[in-house]
């Protein structure tokens, strides 16, 4: 069995990694046609040996040749084509250079056997651990798996059962119609030949009805089977869909690819069509021949009509929004849509049937049936600008199912003739929007309706509004599953921190590459539920402590500071963020029983609880009469970090009093890494750079160079003494001969020397 056989028969999630190995450079459908052939080459040898890479490229060559001379013999121009295609890709890419495709080869062919062992180790772990809740989802997977295979192995057996009894029938028919001839022909047969004709004509109507009761019984327990396959599909297998999507949309784990979903859907709808001709072809052969009590008769119309609802039921519910609207100026913050600023929004059809491709026309619609717009005081009425419909087809998505996606929708909110009233019980960010999206299947004897609803929406007219619009987002998305719950901010529910923590990590994990660790975690809680039971994971949080109520003595709420600080990384601390330099979350308390025992000019970094739009200062400790001493620098804005980068600012800061030297106290981030070491690779320029007082310039205008550097004044008893300052490592004195000149060093020496 060839490593690429194995590597089709894999679940999904396995060949989307496959899928990503195989790009224009070396396509995918040259491995398909020459699977074996390419398996059986020494790819590693030829990597590192150009001769025999050589050989490889040209025998690789002739065996595209030998293809298109399979696909000359087909007469399929399609294929000619595109192989004709791929030689051309390949000989512009690696005939001066087959060595590179050689390697690319051979880390094709090496990853594929990493996936295939990844696959083979998931399946023994799930086969070892029944038990385990971690590989409880893949065995219930399994399960269901079965059980649609059991469904499509069912129909085929009905189909040759159904077969079978046409056979029967017809020699049945042509039995009857015999004797009936002979019967009138005078002298053609003696009456116990006669009598032995109808003993057997009897046998054979006794076995066509046991025969039409199998089949009526096997379809009617395949129909059974189906029924409950279809449930679990619907009821569980979607429902958790929809419940990951809802997290990844607020910032959680990205959400579960749906092609295995649609797998599913797809084989029970074929399934069921199939099982329509089948009652097709039962109601021709009642047709032709029926008695008293036919099976078929009897038990047709109810087996239509269970067929028909388990198909309307599987269609509509296959019928779903893949990708939630969003702003594309504003990608991860899905379903805050602004006036006038375009929107998308994807819907697909889990059951791909090739007969539905171009023929289902989308149509959508803002607030349909929402009855807040007429109970709920203030609630604002929009229009949908751009074209609003679509019809949905298997070309566009790349992936090839049935989708349609809206790329150049705009809302514009509706006028109130008179005065516009703000005194409703919402304000714009609590209030919930939604858009519908309705078509119709159309077949002979089949006409179903089909409509689904987006998550929620905020519409807001100002980009300032964001913040609480998101925030509005996150709470409903947290607590409610129910996507027509547009009432939901009229009396919403307190969130367990619980929940919370997550959500709050997953805004900083989703838009960086770190989230919140337990301790920043637990000086978050203590902001929302106070000291006391800050660490408790069943804490209540109102929604106005999260996002309405002024924080302790500040002057804005808990979520907008949050969301400055999450703005201030995303565009000024990013790489230090993700490095882990940045504690962030910390109280003044913890902050000193964390330093106060490490060394001197041990500093650490943390975000400002004061500022409301982000900021970001560093604590670091000295020793005093052998007491630790804490100093706390300013914080800084994006103001002052758009002007000077962060690491910069760490690098160059300095301290300074009358009479003293301008020092850098800061050493060693915490617990013990020297400063350089943390932050050198981000510093603007290497230390050994050119004399600030350089006139020299690059292009020699004759301006004397300058430079930003943060400078803080303090009393010089504040400082340490000049024992301690004194002498300097080379670097020290280096770093203070560049900021100032020899004449100051002589006499901020002399007068220590006086002393």
């Amino acid at each position: 069995m060839s490593q690429w056989y194995q590597l089709q028969q894999l679940d999904s999630k396995f060949l989307e990694q496959v899928h990503q190995l195989y790009d224009d450079s070396f396509p995918m459908e040259i491995r398909q046609y020459l699977a074996q052939w390419l398996e059986n080459q020494d790819w590693e040898h030829a990597a590192n040996n150009e001769s025999f890479a050589i050989l490889l490229f040209h025998e690789l060559l002739s065996q595209l040749d030998d293809q298109f001379s399979r696909f000359l013999i087909e007469n399929n121009f399609l294929l000619q084509h595109n192989i004709r295609k791929s030689k051309r890709n390949l000989q512009d890419n690696f005939q001066e250079d087959p060595i590179h495709m050689a390697m690319i080869i051979h880390n094709c062919l090496k990853e594929e056997r990493k996936i295939l062992n990844s696959a083979q180790a998931c399946n023994e772990m799930e086969v070892g651990n029944v038990q385990n809740t971690a590989t409880g989802m893949p065995d219930k997977q399994k399960e269901l798996d079965a059980k649609v295979r059991a469904v499509k192995t069912s129909v085929t057996d009905v189909e040759q059962d159904i077969k079978t009894l046409e056979d029967m029938q017809d020699e049945y028919d042509f039995k009857c119609k015999t004797l009936q001839n002979r019967e009138h022909e005078s002298n053609s047969m003696s009456q116990e030949e006669y009598k032995k004709e109808q003993l057997n004509l009897q046998h054979m109507f006794l076995s066509l009805d046991r025969k039409r009761k199998e089949v009526v019984n096997k379809i009617v327990q395949l129909l059974q089977s189906t029924e409950h396959t279809q449930a679990a599909l619907i009821n569980e297998e979607l429902v958790e869909w929809k419940h990951r999507q809802q997290t990844a949309c607020i910032g959680g784990p990205p959400n579960a690819c749906l092609d295995q979903l649609q797998n599913w859907f797809t084989i029970v709808a074929e399934s069921l069509q199939q099982v329509r001709q089948q009652l097709k072809k039962l109601e021709e052969l009642e047709q032709k021949f029926t008695y008293d009590p036919d099976p078929i008769t009897k038990n047709k119309q109810f087996l239509q009509d269970l067929t028909h609802k388990l198909f309307q039921q599987l269609i509509q519910s296959s019928f779903v929004v893949e990708r939630q609207p969003c702003m594309p100026t504003h990608p991860q913050r899905p379903l805050v849509l602004k006036t006038g600023v375009q929107f998308t929004v994807k819907l697909r059809l889990l059951v791909r049937l090739q007969e539905l491709n171009y023929n289902l026309k989308v149509k959508v619609l803002f607030d349909k049936d929402v009855t807040e717009k007429n109970s709920v005081k203030g609630f604002r009425k929009f229009n949908i600008l751009g074209t609003n419909t679509k019809v949905m087809n298997m070309e566009e998505s790349t992936n090839g199912s049935l989708s349609a996606e809206f790329r150049h929708l705009q809302l514009k909110e509706q006028k109130n003739t008179g005065s516009r009233t703000n005194e409703g019980p919402l304000i714009v960010t609590e209030e919930l929007h939604s858009l519908s999206f309705e078509t119709q299947l159309c077949q002979p004897g089949l006409v179903i309706d089909l409509e689904t609803t987006s998550l929620p929406i905020v519409v807001i007219s100002n980009v300032s509004q964001l913040p609480s619009g998101w925030a509005s987002i996150l709470w409903f998305n947290m607590l409610s599953t129910d996507p027509k719950n547009l009432s939901f901010f009229l009396n919403p529910p307190c969130a367990k921190w619980s929940k919370l923590s997550d959500v709050l990590s997953w805004q900083f994990s989703s838009v960086t590459k770190r989230g919140l660790n337990a301790d920043q975690l637990s000086m978050l809680g203590e902001k929302l539920l106070g000291p006391t039971i800050g660490g408790s994971q069943d804490g209540l949080i109102p929604w106005t402590r999260f996002c309405k109520e002024n924080i302790n003595d500040k002057n804005f709420p808990f979520w907008l500071w949050i969301e400055g600080i999450l703005e201030l990384i995303k565009k000024h601390l990013l790489c230090l963020w993700n490095d882990g330099c940045i504690v962030g979350f910390i109280s003044k308390e913890r902050e000193r029983a964390l330093l106060k025992d490490q060394s001197p000019g041990t500093f650490l970094l943390r975000f400002s609880e004061s500022s409301r739009e982000g900021a970001i200062t560093f604590t670091w400790v000295e020793e005093s009469q052998n007491e630790p001493q804490f100093h706390s620098v300013e914080p800084y804005t994006k103001k002052e970090l758009s002007a000077v980068t962060f690491p910069d600012i760490i690098r160059n800061y300095k301290v300074m009093a009358a009479e003293n030297i301008p020092e850098n106290p800061l050493r060693f981030l915490y617990p013990n890494i020297p400063k350089d070491n943390a932050f050198g690779k981000y510093y603007s320029r290497p230390k050994e750079a050119p004399e600030p007082m350089d006139l020299d310039g690059p292009k020699g205008t004759g301006y004397i160079k300058t430079e930003l550097i943060s400078v803080s004044e303090v009393h010089p008893s504040r400082l340490q003494s000049p024992e301690n300052l004194l002498p300097m490592s080379p670097e020290e004195f280096d770093e203070v001969s560049r900021m100032v000149g020899p004449a100051e060093i002589d006499t901020v020496m002399c007068t220590h020397i006086q002393l």
